[in-house]
């Protein structure tokens, strides 16, 4: 993989053609011209050929791409040819449903933990994992190497909760918190806001209503 500084908007795009081609994998297609997936990801094909060459390109003019190849490799890039160790932080509604999304486990990304500040959670299970109390968390994850935390508590919490975090060598963060986090730069963070999304698609409806 090329070593050049790879744009945000281009990285926003890998999981797609990974989702994309492992679809066209499994219905055994050998080969996809960038033209076919524009076609299925409504994506341009100058733009695939362009996002594709970032990382050295993977076709042959004439031939395409050999999806299972490509898939492959986009599986390296994206890091999830190895398995990636989480634990969640808020164990509420939200924490559950991600906790015991099986798709998650199915790309490499595994929960080992699950911690909460209520004691009527302690014990209970989430998927494969029991519900611990916070004050285990930073033991817990200094311990089984965690790697990625995931964060579903309220925003006054986040805070001190990421500090905490980095104290313990996490590598990365999904924050569905709605606050930022001021984290050192080797600490990557991903934030969610559920509710963006609904007013992005609030804002596409008035558009084209109007």
């Amino acid at each position: 993989m090329a070593s050049k500084e790879i744009s945000q908007a281009v990285i926003s795009r890998l999981p797609r053609y990974f989702r994309y081609l492992g679809e066209l994998k499994d219905q055994g297609v050998e080969r996809v011209s960038s033209q076919e997936l524009s076609d299925i990801m409504k994506v341009t094909a100058s733009q695939i050929r362009q996002d594709f060459n970032n990382f050295g390109g993977f076709g042959q003019q004439g031939y395409g791409y050999n999806v299972t190849y490509l898939y492959d490799e986009i599986s390296k890039i994206l890091g999830i040819d190895k398995q990636h160790s989480l634990v969640i932080i808020g164990t509420g509604h939200l924490g559950q449903a991600l906790a015991g999304y099986t798709n998650f486990t199915k790309r490499g990304f595994v929960f080992k933990g699950a911690f909460d500040r209520n004691p009527a959670l302690y014990g209970t299970k989430i998927g494969n994992v029991e519900v611990r109390p916070i004050d285990e968390m930073e033991e817990f994850v200094r311990e089984n190497n965690i790697e990625i935390a995931v964060l579903t508590i309220p925003k006054d919490q986040a805070v001190p909760m990421a500090e905490k975090l980095v104290g313990c060598g996490i590598k990365a963060i999904w924050n569905f918190a709605h606050v930022d986090l001021d984290v050192p730069n080797n600490i990557q963070v991903e934030n969610v806001h559920l509710s963006d999304s609904l007013m992005k698609l609030s804002y596409n409806i008035s558009r084209y209503e109007n």
